[in-house]
């Protein structure tokens, strides 16, 4: 009984409101420090090494960061003299990013925005979405997105989009449990994959050193690549190129993400 009790004491659950999108509080709690030991050294040296062959984008060449998160591509590629625009709807991870703009100099704009709401003004060389984010708006939402970034898009521009929820890989590699340990925090996964829509529903729960416990829930939605060449194509957008690695291994069944290269059509 003890143990029962001491356990409700350290849960604190972290959900949205039943009128927004379940993911908009995803990272509010503890799993925005989490989500920062996931990223294994060099890996966003490599996808922005990426990201500028892909979309040719030259010196001075104008990148947006959508569902930018604590802005680890938004700053590499301000490094390396990009003007960079970083939207996210977490007031902590806009605040880091202002804050480490400002000790380094970098030309970045950090937007506090719902992505779906957020005003734009410029037009950009590339436009990135990377870590999973796509997958949290379902099909009206994602055409909605898709479209917003193509407007703001130069002719021929680039958008790339990071995931491991299409239905490709999603399919392949779904497994109802799993668990990790990420420095200081034990995070267990408990996942449903459900229809109508496609998605994956998660209750993520992470235990810290001091024995708090926060359980997040969020939804993945789950599209084919074919379900997303035809939201590509209503937005202007067309599929460039495949991969699984920002080295440019061509993605085939089997690999465990994708890096997805979309270019802005001609005539839009």
């Amino acid at each position: 009984m003890l143990c029962e009790i001491n356990y409700w004491n350290n849960l604190k659950l972290v959900m949205a409101s039943s009128t927004e999108n379940i993911n908009n509080a995803f990272f509010e709690g503890v799993y925005k420090h989490v989500w920062k030991g996931l990223i294994p050294n060099g890996l966003t040296e490599a996808e922005v090494d990426f990201i500028q062959d892909i979309g040719n984008i030259k010196q001075g060449g104008r990148v947006l960061d959508i569902m930018c998160g604590y802005g680890r591509h938004s700053i590499e590629l301000a490094r390396r003299d990009h003007p960079v625009t970083a939207v996210d709807n977490l007031k902590d991870y806009i605040k880091e990013i202002e804050s480490t703009a400002k000790e380094e100099d970098l030309a970045i704009e950090a937007i506090l925005s719902d992505v779906l709401e957020v005003e734009l003004s410029g037009i950009y060389d590339a436009a990135i979405c990377m870590g999973n984010s796509f997958a949290f708006f379902n099909k009206e939402e994602s055409i909605s997105l898709l479209k917003k970034i193509t407007s703001h898009l130069k002719p021929t521009g680039v958008l790339v989009i990071n995931s491991w929820m299409i239905a490709e890989i999603a399919i392949r590699h779904f497994r109802e449990k799993e668990w990790y340990r990420v420095n200081d925090y034990k995070y267990l996964l408990d996942y449903k994959f459900l229809f109508h829509p496609n998605r994956i529903e998660s209750e993520q729960t992470v235990i810290a050193k001091d024995g708090s416990i926060e359980v997040i829930k969020g939804v993945d939605f789950v599209f084919t690549l074919d379900e997303l060449e035809v939201m590509f194509k209503e937005a202007g957008l067309a599929t460039k190129e495949i991969y699984s690695t920002p080295r440019k291994k061509k993605f085939t069944m089997g690999d465990g993400r994708i890096y997805i290269v979309a270019e802005k059509l001609l005539n839009k």
